[in-house]
């Protein structure tokens, strides 16, 4: 069992994310996979099993072929995916397979689920405070303040030192309460995942068959990119699109200067504040009407580029 010690300082600095990113919820997505699901992922798992058919089962793949936890220890390692070789970088070839086939299909759907389950999640926080927050995560938590109980990972006690705690919600991490991250700098913020699994009814919204058209936003400008675009209908700063899409800021970073030189967003200084907002070309892309016009040069990816693009360089918590 797992114990967050959190002191004043703490409480006022945890905040909420939508997301994780990409990368991790990948190798979450690998480790439901290799598990028996139950009736909410029962439709995911069809659908993925006829594009992943060597892992259509649980004892398939269960201890060979994929491993969860190195899977994940991989994602949280390798944040950057860009035109690297499998055997030079060291990380495993099933994450990306994982990610075209049982993630990507759904990212919108998922994204749009997680904030508005972080939405209802900051709606507790305005009620009843942080540590209401905390108290609520999870059935499997359990809060005696000043103190979260985590089950299920190493028996540890973890103080967060005044730098407060990310907390995010993740669709495809079921087979544990909550996943923490720990930071990889000194000023940095531990992330902590809490399951956060639908109930049927919005289950059936999630896992609707893709239309599988071959211009579509994300095949074009990359799945990261095209959920920075929906963001940026509101005009917000670089931290604030990171904290949105669950990446760094040096990711968010990254992204905003291609959309800009492709002309999709523009960039303004206001004193200290660095704005994005989507330009007219951006909002007609978001809407449909120049998919089959855009320059392919300009926007598709490189040829080997894979599609999880930047998330946080996370380590696992000691």
């Amino acid at each position: 069992m797992q114990r967050i010690h959190f002191d004043a300082a703490d409480f006022a600095r945890t905040r909420l994310r939508p997301t994780v990113g990409p990368l991790v919820e990948t190798a979450f997505a690998a480790g439901l996979l290799s598990r028996s699901v139950g009736a909410p992922y029962a439709r995911w798992r069809s659908q993925v099993s006829k594009r992943l058919p060597r892992w259509s089962s649980p004892s398939a793949h269960g201890g060979g072929v994929l491993d969860p936890e190195l899977l994940i220890a991989h994602a949280e390692r390798y944040a950057e995916w860009y035109g690297e070789d499998t055997a030079t970088a060291g990380r495993p070839a099933e994450l990306p397979e994982v990610w075209q086939a049982a993630v990507a299909p759904y990212w919108d759907q998922v994204r749009a689920y997680l904030e508005a389950e972080c939405e209802a999640r900051g709606r507790i926080v305005m009620a009843g405070g942080v540590e209401q927050l905390l108290a609520t995560l999870h059935p499997r938590m359990t809060w005696r303040s000043p103190v979260l109980e985590i089950p299920g990972g190493p028996d540890e006690d973890i103080h967060l030192d005044g730098r407060g705690l990310v907390l995010t919600p993740s669709v495809f991490l079921n087979h544990r309460p909550g996943r923490l991250m720990s930071a990889t700098a000194e000023n940095e913020q531990a992330v902590l995942a809490f399951a956060a699994p639908p109930d049927l009814a919005r289950a059936a919204a999630l896992w609707e068959e893709p239309d599988g058209r071959p211009q579509s936003l994300g095949a074009l400008v990359g799945q990261t990119r095209a959920a920075a675009l929906r963001v940026l209908r509101a005009t917000c700063t670089t931290s604030q699109l990171a904290d949105h899409l669950g990446i760094s800021a040096a990711g968010a970073s990254q992204h905003t200067t291609v959309l800009r030189e492709t002309g999709l967003i523009t960039t303004r200084r206001i004193r200290n504040t660095v704005l994005h907002t989507v330009t007219p070309l951006g909002v007609a892309l978001l809407d449909g009407r120049v998919v089959r016009t855009l320059p392919p040069q300009n926007l598709v990816r490189q040829r080997g580029r894979s599609p999880l693009e930047t998330v946080p360089r996370q380590r696992r918590a000691s």
